[in-house]
């Protein structure tokens, strides 16, 4: 599930927290940086469990509208939603029900929330139509929670600020782990039963390898790289660079000399769309352009064996576009401001712990 858009966020928080902390421990830096993509993982896991309690919710209320039905003799409620067969089968999953019982917090601890979505989701034109559709299948059960999922729970406040309690980590994690938690959804296949296979945390060890290599090459040729970027700034306005462009571009240079099977030009477009995600407004084109340059000047000097596409003409012209063209925008202004500086305060010796162990 931890993919490597995700490490690259990690470390770009982590490695700016590294340089506001002034206890720079690198091995102390890199168990915060397996802790915070394993808290990514928990995230992924939890987000499933909420399902299973808002399923169970709703068959407590359909169960004590059906003892009022009774009492009243009028028609007994539809116990379609609340026994719907994808939800049925995600709350008998032994992956989950594991995750679980390692877990000290657990959705029963904030039923108010559980609540409001189950009222948010009955109130929806996606669960009416779900209830008088005649259609009766696994297929159409799956379906629904994609799009409740997508529609009520992947963009709601009342829910981030709950996340936001339980982790400082997860209120920027949940933008991507939502992808991952519907990717899951889609997934499901009824024949697999309770043993029907989550995501795993890394898709392979090369991914993990991935993330401590490039987070220690990152610190250690911190002097190495910032030359670079020296040398190679001699038409920009290197002086005026915010710091988190400056963190940006080291982790970008530092790919770039440490993974040779990674085409420059890919981890340039990756660090560009960090940059327009976390820093300035006008960052993305500026790293953009250093990064380019940074990249001909190593291969020119034999410092990095890799190849670069011709310069197009008019590229001020083409950085401009690509910085205004429509993106993912960040949960946060800037990412010095929110998560990195939160992250900073925790590796501080005595500071609070806030996080679900």
């Amino acid at each position: 599930m931890i993919n490597r858009e995700l490490i690259r966020i990690k470390i770009v928080q982590l490695t700016y927290a590294y340089y506001q902390n002034g206890n720079r421990n690198m091995d102390n830096a890199e168990k915060e940086l397996l802790f915070s993509l394993a808290k990514a993982y928990d995230l992924y896991n939890y987000l499933l469990a909420l399902i299973v309690s808002i399923t169970q919710e709703e068959r407590h209320r359909v169960e004590v509208n059906a003892n009022r039905a009774t009492r009243e003799g009028t028609e007994a409620p539809s116990q379609r939603f609340a026994y719907n067969k994808f939800a049925v089968q995600l709350e008998e999953n032994k992956q989950l029900n594991s995750f679980m019982e390692t877990q000290k917090h657990r959705w029963e601890d904030d039923m108010e929330v559980v609540r409001k979505l189950c009222d948010q989701i009955e109130q929806s034109t996606i669960y009416q139509e779900y209830m008088v559709n005649e259609e009766d299948s696994y297929d159409v059960d799956r379906e629904v929670w994609r799009k409740i999922y997508r529609t009520l729970i992947q963009e709601n406040p009342d829910l981030d600020a709950v996340l936001e309690e339980k982790s400082l980590y997860w209120n920027d994690d949940k933008e991507i782990v939502d992808t991952f938690v519907i990717k899951t959804i889609k997934r499901f296949d009824p024949e697999n039963k309770a043993d029907q296979e989550l995501l795993p945390e890394y898709r392979d060890e090369e991914d993990r390898e991935f993330a401590v290599k490039l987070f220690r090459s990152t610190i250690l040729n911190a002097d190495e790289y910032q030359r670079y970027m020296s040398e190679s700034s001699r038409n920009w306005d290197f002086s005026r660079l915010a710091y988190m462009d400056v963190v940006i571009m080291q982790i970008a240079i530092a790919e770039m000399m440490t993974f040779p099977n990674i085409p420059a030009t890919v981890t340039i477009n990756e660090y560009v769309d960090l940059a327009k995600l976390y820093s300035t407004p006008r960052s993305g084109g500026y790293i953009n352009g250093m990064l380019d340059t940074i990249a001909r000047h190593l291969i020119q000097t034999g410092k990095m064996m890799k190849a670069m596409p011709e310069p197009r003409p008019h590229r001020a012209y083409v950085d401009n576009q690509r910085n205004n063209a429509p993106r993912r925008e960040g949960r946060r202004p800037t990412i010095a401001q929110t998560s990195a500086q939160r992250i900073a305060s925790r590796t501080q010796p005595d500071a609070p712990q806030r996080d679900i162990e």
